[in-house]
């Protein structure tokens, strides 16, 4: 039986302290080989909130779980109406300038790799076109009965059509793209069924509480085997599915650096943890080594 999945993690106080100095993430650049491994701290200078972090959405909002969505009908109408909300800001977020310094990194073979946990789409829009995406994309729908995969544009506008007027006022958007709305504002929401069976469709993302697929780990073990070291760029480290590769790392004998402005779960792994804005630490990494980064500055 599949445990509820761990949301919250607590640092120890003897955790060791983070620094301001990017100087050991350049060095690690310069030597070339990293593999990089992002969470949703890299994408809050776009606009989309983090978990865990200062203001992050776990503070006023629980994920939705695989095991509520394919047990119950209202759930699955609560999620669709709140995703087919946020899934608009979602579409306008734009890459920052920590995306574009980990694409401009990728350009000048500095890295072996990159793996999201992010289902936002933005290290592909900013040039990390190999990115693995380790818990899927928002992009995407797929049908739990037959399997057939749909681009979420269209899901968008099959749900305009069946909720015309649907406009409701989200008191804010969460990194899974759900929008916080009330039990009021979803009223009635219509749910559409996959257009080829009728059966339930669902974004093809990792919720909490589900397995990321066998292969893909096993495809992103294996560019930590690849890697000279491991670079994680925000992400608290709270679950497994982004931790085991910081321990397998570590336990290889492999670099680990972290930025992140707050304590990881991850961090008594690492050679240092750099507690400055991502966007700010990168772009300076990037003018250390002479990589010019596009726009050089955070949206």
């Amino acid at each position: 039986m599949r445990m509820r999945p761990t949301l919250n993690w607590t640092p120890a106080e003897d955790l060791p302290p983070g620094t301001t100095d990017p100087e050991p993430v350049a060095d690690a650049l310069r030597a070339g080989g990293v593999l990089v491994l992002s969470g949703a701290g890299i994408s809050t200078e776009s606009g989309i909130p983090d978990y865990r972090g200062e203001g992050g959405s776990l503070s006023r909002h629980t994920p939705m779980t695989y095991q509520d969505f394919t047990a119950d009908a209202a759930a699955r109408r609560r999620y669709w109406a709140r995703s087919h909300l946020g899934w608009r800001t979602f579409g306008r977020a734009r890459p920052n300038a920590g995306h574009r310094a980990v694409a401009a990194f990728g350009r000048h073979g500095l890295l072996t790799g990159v793996i999201t946990q992010n289902v936002d789409g933005l290290h592909q829009a900013a040039g990390s076109e190999d990115a693995v995406e380790l818990h899927g994309s928002l992009d995407r729908v797929v049908c739990l009965s037959c399997g057939a995969p749909s681009p979420r544009r269209e899901l968008a506008r099959r749900l305009e059509e069946a909720n015309p007027g649907f406009a409701p006022v989200a008191a804010g958007i969460n990194p899974d793209g759900d929008a916080d709305l009330t039990d009021a504002q979803v009223g009635d929401f219509r749910v559409v069924p996959c257009a080829v069976c009728g059966g339930i469709l669902k974004p093809d993302v990792v919720f909490f509480g589900e397995a990321v697929p066998p292969s893909r780990v096993e495809h992103c073990r294996a560019l930590v085997r690849e890697a000279a070291s491991l670079l994680v760029l925000g992400s608290s480290l709270t679950v497994m599915s982004g931790l085991r590769f910081v321990r397998q790392a570590a336990e290889a004998g492999k670099p680990v650096l972290i930025i992140n402005r707050d304590p990881t779960r991850g961090d008594r792994l690492a050679l240092t943890r750099v507690a400055l804005p991502l966007g700010t630490a990168l772009v300076t990494v990037a003018d250390r080594l002479g990589v010019a980064v596009d726009g050089q500055s955070a949206v």
